[in-house]
């Protein structure tokens, strides 16, 4: 039998043998039959039986407007609670709460960035108010990315290491048995040898120490670690518990094209509704966690795309389901897709949504360790399998059904059905559900707008005008760019086409916000 150690960094189906490898095989194909089955069962029945379908398409869309409302109440929610924090002086908050033992590694990996790219990241570190110190920066460099990448990573070290406590780089060695080039067995690399070459060199608690995993473009408002330390050092159980702040991507908001704002802003506003239930959150991209529990776990998997969910998930299982995320409400800045030309941004975007909609490889995951694992409550099993099924089939199939197969029984439905009371009205309520339901956008805008970092000069003041105009791009964007990469990365799991890392490319910055983009 396979014991919990070895099932904690399952990274496919091909890892496994036997019974076990049958089982996570059929689990993987599962959101794809889920996703599938619901879009061709709503064609057939729009074709063999429309008046039934078209029913069905009413109820779906009261339920979408339902849906858009209670959403809605928890992204102003999240927003009032991220404006409150970000004003907040946490130093203050501080004053009564020991902290000056606590120590910040950040580990900061990247593959070909250049020396802006970085040298932009870390300046918003030094700008951060906390003892630089009591600061580890780990510049996690990839061997595989050459001379340049080496050169680079001497560069900063050179003007930028006497600037903190400790500074170190590392070069992941390319090809090591048993991993997937990407940042998570970098990071894995580079944080066991901060462990190795700082923390045991200096006599450094591991309870003493948080760990920020960030993208190389995540730069830091300025009372990121207060915040972290308080959330940290107040949470009802801190060493099980990861931490995540909200993604805004501020960066370069200005030069990259409207669609591409909108899609990088519908991401923000996600994480912000997540922050909101707590119950449903999962780590996400840049986060932050105890080195105690992510040395217990044993890092990051190196072996898989989402690295940065299923750190959650490993010490999920591995602390028997008594691990959680509390949410800072509590922003970092990072780049929205800009590439050399349009449709090198449209691409580059697309492949982004894809490889974040495969975190649904955590779905086969999370419900091979659910039924290998006995200590975890059933209750808190039922539930958490629901809310990410749920999720993922929503991500891939709601707006479809909403926008395009919402007309399927009048376009397959036949004369008899087309002759009739219920097809002439079908697009009547479906469109005043819709229109009631787009109403949402306009808090949309409000928010997005608060975001904004300071206009660049060489922009028109008339730039304001297209970025409340730019929302009306959320029926295309939202299919486009949300729902069919979400199948794309479902029908890849459930045909077994895995995907390797893909790193989106950096460029088209300007210079760092550093938070000053009001809430």
């Amino acid at each position: 039998m396979m014991k919990h150690s070895q099932r904690l960094h399952v990274g496919r189906a091909s890892d496994l043998v036997g019974r076990d490898r049958v089982i996570y095989r059929a689990l993987e194909i599962l959101p794809g039959v889920l996703s599938w089955g619901s879009l061709l069962g709503l064609i057939f029945l729009s074709w063999g039986e429309p008046i039934w379908a078209a029913f069905f398409i009413i109820t779906f869309d009261i339920y979408w407007l339902v849906k858009t409302a209670y959403l809605s109440f928890h992204l102003k929610s999240s927003w009032r609670r991220m404006k409150h924090n970000i004003n907040l002086d946490w130093e203050k908050r501080m004053e009564n709460i020991k902290y000056d033992n606590i120590w910040q590694l950040v580990i900061l990996p990247f593959y070909k960035e250049d020396f802006d790219v970085i040298s932009k990241t870390i300046e918003a570190l030094i700008d951060s108010k906390w003892n630089k110190e009591k600061m580890i920066i780990v510049l996690a460099r990839e061997e595989r990315a050459g001379v340049t990448s080496q050169d680079t990573a001497e560069d900063i070290f050179r003007k930028y290491s006497e600037a903190f406590g400790e500074f170190i780089i590392t070069s992941h060695p390319s090809d090591m048995p048993g991993e997937m080039a990407g940042k998570g067995s970098n990071i894995s690399f580079a944080t066991e040898e901060a462990r190795v070459r700082v923390l045991d060199k200096n006599s450094i608690k591991y309870e003493d120490v948080l760990v920020s995993a960030f993208d190389i473009d995540t730069r830091v408002y300025s009372q990121y670690f207060l915040c972290l330390t308080w959330s940290f050092l107040t949470a009802e159980d801190p060493y099980h518990s990861s931490f995540q702040p909200v993604p805004v991507y501020n960066n370069n908001i200005w030069e990259a094209p409207s669609f591409s704002r909108v899609v990088a802003t519908s991401g923000t506003f996600w994480q912000m509704i997540q922050q909101e239930r707590p119950e449903r959150l999962a780590t996400f991209s840049s986060h932050s966690i105890s080195f105690k529990a992510l040395y217990d776990i044993g890092y990051w998997q190196k072996n898989m795309v989402s690295e940065d969910s299923r750190i959650f998930w490993n010490a999920f299982s591995y602390y028997n389901g008594g691990y959680d995320v509390v949410p800072l409400s509590y922003p970092v800045s990072m780049d929205a897709n800009l590439a050399s030309s349009f449709f090198e941004t449209v691409k580059n975007t697309y492949k982004q949504q894809r490889r974040w909609s495969w975190g649904v490889e955590n779905i086969p995951y999370i419900l091979f360790i659910f039924l290998k694992n006995k200590k975890i409550p059933l209750r808190k099993k039922f539930h958490i399998s629901f809310v990410q099924l749920e999720g993922f089939w929503s991500l891939a199939t709601n707006p479809l059904i909403i926008f395009l197969l919402g007309w399927a029984p009048l376009a397959l439905g036949g004369q008899a059905f087309n002759e009739t009371l219920l097809s002439y009205n079908l697009p009547i309520i479906t469109r005043d559900l819709m229109m009631l339901a787009m109403l949402g956008l306009i808090l949309s805008v409000i928010v997005s707008m608060s975001f904004l970092p300071p206009k660049p000069k060489h922009r028109s003041r008339f730039i304001y005008l297209f970025m409340v105009v730019q929302w009306a791009l959320v029926p295309l964007t939202i299919n486009i760019f949300g729902s069919i990469p979400a199948l794309d990365a479902q029908t890849r799991l459930m045909f077994g086409r895995y995907m390797g890392f893909w790193v989106t490319p950096k460029g088209g910055t300007q210079k760092p916000g550093r938070g000053s983009g009001k809430l």
